[in-house]
């Protein structure tokens, strides 16, 4: 696509979660911080809420990476939790390599991952459950996931799950059917959207690390309205700097302007201008035409 023209060795601005393109703003890092200090003192469950596009699945393969690199965890993962119990169980088995083919029933199986998690403690290994898009997860299956960490030793739980979720996830755990698992959240982190200086940090560290090398590739004005139309949701960000950089391709312009961006906005559902914005814009439009045509005017024979 642009990548030649621009100067890229790879898209900048793909959605999906690659945690080469990895950014320590603030309220991520604030985050794995939180997992950092909890997770080796297991401390239960662990929640991370944020709106859709905010990094969580970013920050789950981040953590995922991490954890896979230090010796003294072993890590499960599930993606898409709207599973039933039984479901949820058999996931668990299977990312833990647990061996549950003579297994009988959810009894047995149940007991299978309980030596399993006791096998994994003599070793001195914590087990992390880690649950993207947590509140897709139901209710019985919440429940089911609560009596799981049951299982303990007198002195840690063998078990620890980190649930990342959207805001719908705290309105579930507001229910007073699940006030016991509400009881178990240990700590709790929001996942907010990037402030103005960061959305510029995270757009240009995402030019870099796909390989541009150039001084700027967007101007002030580019900068200031893709932050505004996006509120500094890093998916959105992706998405209009994407759709700005080909704007600007088609046009054959090297520098990424306000105009490119209006176009990618226009294009985006559920994104749009900042009224104020915009009429700022035309104003300082409606002024550079004023003030070109009164300095034709002065000059002789400008107009003739």
């Amino acid at each position: 696509m642009y990548e030649e023209y621009f100067g890229f060795s790879q898209l900048p601005f793909s959605l999906t979660p690659n945690t080469q393109f990895y950014l320590n703003a603030r309220v991520h890092q604030e985050a794995l911080n939180l997992l950092n200090v909890t997770l080796p003192n297991a401390e239960g469950f662990i929640k991370l809420v944020g709106e859709v596009g905010t990094g969580k699945t970013m920050l789950c393969r981040k953590l995922l990476a991490s954890l896979d690199e230090a010796e003294e965890f072993v890590s499960a993962y599930i993606p898409n939790p709207y599973l039933s119990p039984e479901e949820l169980r058999f996931v668990i088995a299977d990312e833990l390599a647990v061996d549950y083919e003579s297994a009988i029933g959810q009894h047995q199986l149940t007991k299978a991952l309980t030596e399993k998690l006791v096998s994994l403690a003599a070793e001195n290994k914590k087990v992390v459950l880690v649950v993207d898009e947590a509140q897709a997860m139901p209710h019985e299956t919440l429940e089911a996931l609560r009596l799981m960490t049951n299982i303990e030793t007198e002195t840690t739980k063998l078990l620890q799950v980190v649930l990342f979720g959207q805001p719908e996830l705290d309105e579930m755990l507001a229910q007073d059917n699940l006030r016991q698992l509400r009881q178990r959240i240990t700590f709790s982190y929001r996942i907010e959207a990037l402030d103005q200086q960061e959305s510029a940090s995270y757009l240009q560290h995402r030019l870099r690390t796909a390989g541009f090398n150039g001084t700027q590739l967007f101007d002030n004005a580019a900068l200031k309205l893709l932050y505004r139309a996006s509120c500094g949701v890093p998916r959105l960000i992706n998405i209009l700097a994407h759709k700005s950089l080909m704007s600007a391709y088609g046009k054959g312009d090297r520098l990424v302007g306000y105009t490119h961006v209006k176009a990618a906005v226009n294009d985006t559902e559920g994104v749009s201008i900042p009224s104020w914005l915009s009429n700022l814009f035309n104003v300082s439009a409606c002024l550079f035409v004023s003030c070109s045509v009164q300095a034709l005017i002065q000059v002789p024979g400008a107009l003739a």
